[in-house]
C-alpha cells in the first residue's frame, strides 16, 4: 500500500465507525444491529498513546456468555487496526453488544486457538479469508472474556 493511500484508508474507517455509532444512537440501538450477518459490537478501549477512552464499531463472528471473539482485519489492510494496538497495551476493555455493556479482558488468541476458531470465523463471514490473503500479515483473532470482579 502506498504511503499516500494509508491516510485515506484510515479516514474511511473512521468515517464508517462514526456513521455506525451515530446511526445506532439515533435509532436507540435498533439499527444496524447486524454487520455482514454478525452482531455489531462497540469495543471500548483506552488509547495507548493518549490514555483517552476510544470506541470502535466491530462485528463478532463468535460470541457467547464466556467470550466475544473479534477479528483485527482492518478490511485486509497491511496494518493492525488502532483498536487492536490499544487493547494490546491495555487489555481491560468494555464490550457493548445488544445494548448490554460488559467489562472484559482482551487477549490475542494463541496460534492453536486461532487455528481452531478460524474455520468457524470464515464460515460465518467469508470475507475474512480474503482479508487474510490480501493483508500480508497474520490477522490477529482477539478473545474477550469477562473480567473477574
Amino acid at each position: 500500500m502506498t504511503e499516500l493511500r494509508k491516510p485515506a484508508v484510515d479516514l474511511g474507517f473512521k468515517a464508517l465507525n462514526l456513521v455506525h455509532k451515530t446511526t445506532l444512537k439515533l435509532t436507540g440501538g435498533r439499527w444496524p444491529r447486524d454487520l455482514f450477518g454478525m452482531p455489531g459490537v462497540e469495543l471500548h478501549t483506552i488509547g495507548r498513546k493518549s490514555g483517552q477512552p476510544r470506541s470502535s464499531m466491530l462485528a463478532s463472528p463468535i460470541h457467547d456468555e464466556d467470550r466475544v471473539v473479534l477479528v483485527a482485519s482492518k478490511g485486509g489492510d497491511e496494518r493492525d487496526p488502532a483498536w487492536y494496538l490499544n487493547l494490546t497495551a491495555n487489555p481491560d476493555v468494555e464490550v457493548t453488544m445488544n445494548g448490554e455493556t460488559r467489562k472484559m479482558r482482551a487477549r490475542t488468541a494463541s496460534p492453536d486457538e486461532k487455528a481452531a476458531l478460524w474455520p468457524d470465523i470464515v464460515a460465518i463471514y467469508k470475507g475474512y479469508a480474503g482479508y487474510q490473503e490480501k493483508s500480508g500479515r497474520d490477522i490477529p483473532v482477539v478473545i474477550c472474556e469477562p473480567r473477574s470482579a
